[in-house]
């Protein structure tokens, strides 16, 4: 089994990535300008908005919204390219450990006291 971390970088960020180039693009941003401002290529734009990447898991609608608000802070330049990281911290310790886990179609049992805590809060059992 993967341990949680490697599950976070799988399949976590690349979802918060795909919605927010999704709602870059929605906002009116071309492919070209959304891949400089997430210092991604445009090929990993395009899979990101094509669900060739990053479709592994879908987030709930909180988080969404948290992506949606920060889409719409970077296109008007209340946000920055230097808050890209920081921002996607603070949105993936939104994400529920339990739903992609249960998306994953893990077994909660297999999982060890450490990796419980892992993604910023226990998996509720």
């Amino acid at each position: 089994m993967k341990p949680p971390c490697e599950i976070v970088v799988w399949y976590v960020i690349p979802a918060i990535r795909s919605e927010l180039a999704k709602e870059l693009l929605n906002l009116g941003m071309k492919q070209k300008d959304v891949s400089e401002l997430m210092d991604i290529t445009q090929p990993a734009v395009s899979q990101y908005i094509t669900d060739k990447r990053g479709s592994g898991i879908k987030l709930d609608d909180h988080v969404r919204q948290m992506v949606k608000d920060f889409a719409l802070e970077l296109s008007t330049g209340e946000s920055t390219k230097a808050d890209l990281i920081p921002r996607t911290c603070s949105i993936c310790k939104n994400v529920e450990p339990s739903d992609v886990i249960n998306q994953l179609g893990i077994n909660k049992a297999d999982l060890s006291e450490d990796c419980q805590s892992c993604m910023g809060s226990e998996i509720k059992q």
